[in-house]
This record gives structure tokens, sequence and C-alpha cells, in this order.
């Protein structure tokens, strides 16, 4: 099975002023194609910033994370960006869509970025997983006139739009009650291994961590024993 994701000997490191805090130490990671991973740990115990340096919104203070055999921490940020383009996908707790923006709009949007892609195409391709994700009649809808899950829906559809080879999901169903996230946690997991999208995802809940292939548990920085 074949690694889209390899993290080895991750450290992070912030600092503010003369105080130094190591959130993350010696972190190693590989995420192999179509696998699902679930990290586990409580609030502040590094999840998202290490979803960060595995997505390249952020450097690690040491270590290296490989994605499709390229080191991202040694490019620029123009770079990170295509590389994040081209094959991840992000899903948050709060879906980060923009309110002046139709469904169709932000699910397009990913794919406006890369340069070979035409507006009508854009659409079209937007239009079909929204449709996958049950929002065939919600296409022209903003934000602000959706309910929380069927924002997360379209979240979802943003992610999976570009057949990313890896999602990134922070707390994907943290922000909705247990139907809808049983629901779109269900529906995230019917495509993800219709399209064998390789999943990572980061949450407090160990009942949605054990639909996972694997189980991370993430403690004051270290991995421990699940």
């Amino acid at each position: 099975m074949s690694a889209i994701l390899q993290a080895t000997n991750i450290n992070k490191i912030y600092d503010e002023g003369a105080v130094s805090t190591q959130v993350l130490t010696g972190l190693d990671l590989t995420v192999h194609a179509g696998e699902r991973i679930a990290i586990v740990g409580t609030s502040g115990s590094g999840k998202s910033t290490l979803l960060h340096l595995l997505g390249g919104l952020d450097t690690p203070s040491s270590g290296e994370v490989w994605l499709h055999g390229q080191l991202l921490n040694s490019m620029n940020e123009t770079e990170r960006g295509a590389m994040r383009n081209k094959h991840l996908g992000f899903i948050y707790q709060f879906h980060h869509l923009l309110a002046e923006f139709t469904a169709i709009e932000n699910v397009a949007m990913p794919l406006l970025m890369r340069p070979k892609v035409s507006t009508t195409e854009a659409r079209q391709q937007a239009i079909d997983i929204l449709t996958s994700v049950g929002l065939e009649h919600r296409l022209a809808h903003r934000p602000g006139e959706l309910s929380g899950g069927e924002r997360q829906r379209v979240a979802i559809a943003r992610a999976l739009v570009t057949k990313p080879s890896l999602i990134l999901a922070d707390e994907p169903t943290g922000n909705l009650d247990y139907d809808n996230a049983q629901s779109v946690f269900g529906l995230l997991s019917e495509l993800q291994s219709t399209m064998q999208t390789a999943l990572l995802m980061v949450t407090h809940d160990r009942s949605l961590a054990a639909l996972a292939d694997r189980q991370l548990l993430l403690r004051n920085g270290h991995w421990e024993d699940y």
C-alpha cells in the first residue's frame, strides 16, 4: 500500500517572548492510500496543531512532512498552496463557508483556483458533488439559509470536489447534534470509501474514532497507547 503522507520526528515549539512551549514532540505518522485514521485527544493535546503541520498550513520547528514524496516544509507558501489544492481536502468543525456565496459557488471555488478549469466545468462538478451529498435542492442557497447539517455537507462537498488523495478533518461533526453527526459522518465515510480517498480525522469522540481503521491517541504532544 503506497504512502500518501509521511511525517518524521515532528516537533513544534511556540516562542512568546522568553517563554517557549513545546506542543508536539517527536511524532511520526504514515498515511496510506484509502486509509481511515482517527487521532483522539483532549483539548490542548496538540491535535489541531498537528493537522495544520500535516496540511502545510504551518511548518514544524523540526522534522519533516512529505506529501506524495515531496517535502512540504522545504517549500514556500505558494508551492505549499499548490500542493494543498492538488492533493488535500480540508473539513473543519465550523464549516468556514463564505457567507456571501451560494453552495455552488463555495464548492466550485477550489476548482477555480486551478488555471485550466473553466467556470462552467467548475460549476458542473460542484453541482454533481452537491447532488451526491443530497443537496440538489439547495444549490443556490447561501450558508445562512442552510441548517447546520446542510452546511457541513456543503463543506464535505467542497473538500471532495477536487478529488483529493487525502482529507484532513478537524472535529468534522463536533458542532452538530448526535443525529446530524451520525448522518454527516456516515456520508463522509461513504464518499471517502467510494473515491478511495484517505481520511485523517481529529476527534475527541471515541465512538466516532472506533469507526476508523486505526486510532491514535495524542496526549501532551506525544503518541500514547490507545
